[in-house]
């Protein structure tokens, strides 16, 4: 017996281990459904696939923790796009040499990109702090 969802709705969050400080944004079909016996019951699915509520027993993707905060989504995001604007606009370019006045860059090539980054749980919550 195929079942169709009653009502759908699309929500979605983001999250930081606490653990390791791994951040991640993830957006979920909550498809309500009601069975034969007339009792309600939620399904939630990632990308098309079932999955747990993510509400009930979050885990981080990155080292399997459960101690995991849940935020509304964009904020995991809107952090790390500053953090790469502040990366990309104060990195040291390799053969770069700072001592003087003037800038002086040895003609090795273009730069090389910003290595991948590990985002710490510091760097994602520190935008939130009050001072």
């Amino acid at each position: 017996m195929s079942e169709t969802a009653a009502t759908t709705v699309h929500e979605a969050y983001a999250f930081a281990c606490m653990r390791c400080g791994h951040g991640w944004e993830q957006a979920y079909a909550i498809e309500h459904h009601v069975d034969g016996s007339g009792n309600a019951f939620v399904v939630y699915r990632a990308d098309g696939e079932r999955v747990p509520s993510p509400l009930s027993t979050p885990t981080c993707a990155n080292c399997g923790g459960h101690v995991v905060r849940i935020m509304r989504a964009g904020r995991v995001s809107t952090v790390q796009q500053l953090l790469q604007r502040q990366y990309a606009t104060h990195p040291a370019k390799a053969g770069e040499d700072v001592s003087g006045g003037e800038t002086v860059v040895a003609a090795t090539g273009p730069a090389p990109g910003p290595a991948p980054r590990h985002w710490q749980l510091s760097d994602l919550l520190h935008p939130f702090h009050r001072r």
